[in-house]
C-alpha cells in the first residue's frame, strides 16, 4: 500500500472505522495545553465527529507516554522556564498539580479508548533499527506506524514525519496531504 492521507475535517467517520490516534492529537484534544487553536478546533471537532459516529478509537501504552511527557514538558516551559533541568521540575513542588492534571486527562482520553499491545515481540525490530540507524525515522513513529499495520488502524496525527510511511492517515497537516 503506498502513503494514503486524507483530510481529517471532511473525513465521514463511521462505526466501522479503527482508529488510532497519535500523542499530538489527545494533546490537541485534552484542552489542558495552551497549544494552537487553530489545531485544536480542527482536531476537536474531528474527535466530537468520531464520537457521534461511534468510531472505534484504539490505544497503546507508547501514545500514553509520548502524551505524558509531551504535557509535561510543555508545562515546564511556559510554568517553570527558569528550572534548567526538566527532572529539576519534575522533582519540584510545582509540578505536583501537573502531574495531577496529566492523570485527569489520561484518565478522560482512556474512556473512549481500547487497550491494546504493541505486540513487541513481533515488531521486526531490525528493520526498524536499521531504518532508524539511517537518522530519517522517529523510532516511536515506526512503532506506531507498525501497529497500525498489523492492526489495520487508519492513524489520525499532525506529525509530518509519517509522511512517508504505509498507512491510512487522516490529518489537517499539508505536509502529509
Amino acid at each position: 500500500m503506498n502513503h494514503k492521507a486524507a483530510a481529517v475535517q471532511h473525513y465521514p467517520f463511521t462505526s466501522q472505522d479503527r482508529l488510532f490516534l497519535d500523542a499530538n492529537i489527545w494533546l490537541y484534544v485534552s484542552g489542558s495545553l495552551e497549544l494552537s487553536t487553530y489545531w485544536r478546533s480542527i482536531y476537536t471537532n474531528a474527535f466530537n465527529r468520531i464520537l457521534q459516529a461511534k468510531s472505534r478509537i484504539y490505544i497503546d501504552v507508547l501514545v500514553v507516554s509520548e502524551f505524558i511527557n509531551s504535557y509535561a514538558r510543555v508545562r515546564w516551559k511556559l510554568i517553570a522556564p527558569r528550572i534548567n533541568q526538566f527532572k529539576d521540575f519534575r522533582n519540584s513542588q510545582g509540578f505536583k498539580p501537573v502531574a495531577k492534571n496529566i492523570v485527569d486527562d489520561v484518565k478522560q482520553i482512556m474512556k473512549h479508548c481500547s487497550r491494546i499491545e504493541s505486540d513487541f515481540e513481533t515488531l521486526g525490530m531490525d528493520n526498524l533499527l536499521n531504518d532508524y540507524a539511517t537518522g530519517d525515522y522517529d523510532f516511536n513513529d515506526q512503532v506506531i506506524t507498525e501497529i497500525c499495520k498489523n492492526n489495520g488502524f487508519t492513524l489520525i496525527t499532525n506529525d509530518g514525519d509519517f509522511k512517508t510511511q504505509e498507512i491510512p492517515i487522516l490529518t489537517a497537516n499539508a505536509k502529509l496531504l
